[in-house]
């Protein structure tokens, strides 16, 4: 389906809907308002929709996982996505993958990604919106809304934008968070929330790197592109997952999925050898008199690059690296497997909303229908996606949850 298409004269006739947004949210609200006989039109101020959805998986899209629960998000209100959650299922989203035979394939712990490309699932979702004559118009933007109440007990929500005046009785935000701004991303979506007395919470980059600070940084740049399977903590939260040395500090699966737990001056406690036990290793190894040195035999068993790292960068370690095991105490056993395993530190910060993949908070779940996803205080004004306080872990999570949130408000619209 062309975007931009269709006449665009009667601008000032009321649609049925208005949805302000043409990423996931904004789309799948949309076409299941199209195919429901609704006359909707979706407002973007870029010059194309969808642009995250084609980046998002490294190009292939994770738009589901097949293990989705209530507890893969974060939110002021816990038990707000349940009810979304349950009624849209990924079963449900499946259906539509299966109507259009996408090919796609488990990649891991229940992360769906298209076997080849993003544009996949934007195409699905701009056909399902052809299929309801959704209205799509790019580069619009957005100088006014105003509600006007109806005498009836409705209303109208008037728009003034850079093409006219567009009308409707239903406003849907789907403007996403703050996060990847060269893909468009605005805090316009809080705005608006603010403007009609509802509340946003606090807002932070999350799904992001960590960077680091100096002696650490250095250490982290001698280690760039070094990934390996860990265990990595903060609080009472930790993730099974891979992590990436990078020039800036910190990335890789793991510290995404713990950036959504961390606030600052937080630390992070990190094993770098979570399915094995350095102590048992080394008990082994004088029990079998093994000569290696440490940083070899270590080395079969973790990348080589980090355990000289580490050797050289902590200070009790580094008069053991050319010793064996049969030459070490009870003490620098335990100063060793200390350094592998419960590794601590406090990173410097985040790498921010440049390449963050989400925003932790936005507007309060408080002041939203679970059911509806109506403004409890502003009927006709519906919140779906990501602008909303609710974030999902890595893995596919938000993409339901864009999925799910939005097809809920569109049964009421």
């Amino acid at each position: 389906m062309n975007q931009d298409h269709q006449n665009t004269n009667a601008k000032a006739n009321p649609y049925d809907a208005i949805i302000i947004g043409g990423g996931a949210a904004g789309l799948m609200c949309a076409a299941t308002l199209g195919k429901k006989g609704k006359r909707v039109v979706i407002l973007d101020h870029a010059n194309k929709v969808g642009k995250k959805i084609l980046m998002s998986g490294g190009g292939r899209c994770n738009f589901t996982n097949y293990d989705i629960s209530w507890e893969n998000y974060l939110s002021a209100n816990s038990h707000f996505c349940k009810s979304a959650l349950s009624r849209y299922t990924q079963y449900d989203f499946l259906d539509l993958i299966y109507k259009y035979e996408i090919p796609f394939h488990e990649k891991t712990k229940g992360q769906l990604f298209c076997d080849n490309k993003a544009k996949d699932i934007l195409n699905m979702l701009l056909d399902e919106c052809a299929l309801g004559a959704v209205e799509i118009l790019t580069s619009t933007k957005i100088d006014q809304i105003e509600r006007q109440a109806l005498e009836e007990g409705s209303q109208i929500y008037k728009l003034s934008t850079s093409r006219g005046l567009f009308s409707a009785p239903s406003l849907v935000i789907a403007t996403g968070g703050l996060s990847i701004p060269t893909m468009g991303a605005t805090g316009f979506g809080y705005d608006i929330a603010k403007q009609f007395g509802l509340k946003v919470t606090a807002k932070h980059a999350s799904l992001v790197p960590f960077t680091l600070a100096q002696p650490m940084l250095g250490v982290a740049q001698s280690l760039a592109g070094v990934s390996l399977p860990v265990l990595v903590e903060t609080g009472k939260t930790s993730f099974h997952e891979d992590l990436l040395f990078t020039h800036k500090g910190l990335s890789g699966p793991a510290i995404l999925q713990i950036s959504n737990y961390w606030w600052p001056d937080m630390s992070i406690k990190i094993d770098f050898l979570p399915h094995d036990s350095i102590d048992d290793l080394i008990e082994s190894w004088q029990v079998n008199g093994i000569k290696k040195n440490l940083v070899n035999a270590l080395s079969e068993h973790m990348p080589k690059r980090l355990v000289q790292a580490w050797f050289e960068h902590i200070d009790t370690l580094k008069p053991l690296a050319e010793r064996t095991a049969l030459q070490l105490n009870p003490k620098e056993v335990k100063a060793i497997s200390e350094a592998f395993h419960q590794w601590q530190h406090t990173p410097k910060g985040t790498e921010g909303y440049k390449t963050a993949e989400v925003t932790r908070g936005g507007v309060d779940t408080d002041e939203i229908s679970s059911k509806t996803f109506e403004a409890k205080k502003v009927p006709g004004l519906y919140f779906v996606g990501e602008v909303m306080d609710v974030t999902g872990w890595l893995g596919g999570f938000n993409f339901q949850w864009a999925w799910a949130s939005a097809w809920c408000a569109a049964q009421f619209i």
